[in-house]
């Protein structure tokens, strides 16, 4: 490696230095990220497929998508969170 990070590779065919880059590493690094890409295209669209399932059966998605997003908080965090929101509203008038 030449500056300890970047894998070092000669083109074996030419014989030229690739720029300091190993071209198969970098090659597959590449293809894994873009293959990751489209899964996660197609999770998206089966996620956006699910709400439209809900909608249809009558469920509101913007407080579906509000659940999901509490859900992934703890208690403690989505206590402190809740509080604050109530606070902020008392302030405004708004309770």
């Amino acid at each position: 490696m030449a500056d300890g990070n970047t894998p070092v590779e000669t083109d074996v065919n030419t014989g030229v230095n690739t720029g300091g880059v190993a071209q198969d590493q970098l090659r597959s690094v590449v293809e894994r990220i873009e293959r990751l890409e489209e899964e996660k295209a197609a999770i998206a669209n089966d996620i956006k497929e699910v709400y439209a399932e809900a909608k249809a059966n009558g469920f509101d998605t913007k407080t579906l998508r509000q659940v999901v997003r509490l859900r992934k908080q703890d208690k403690a965090e989505r206590q402190e969170q809740e509080a604050v929101l109530e606070l902020y509203m008392h302030a405004l008038g708004m309770v």
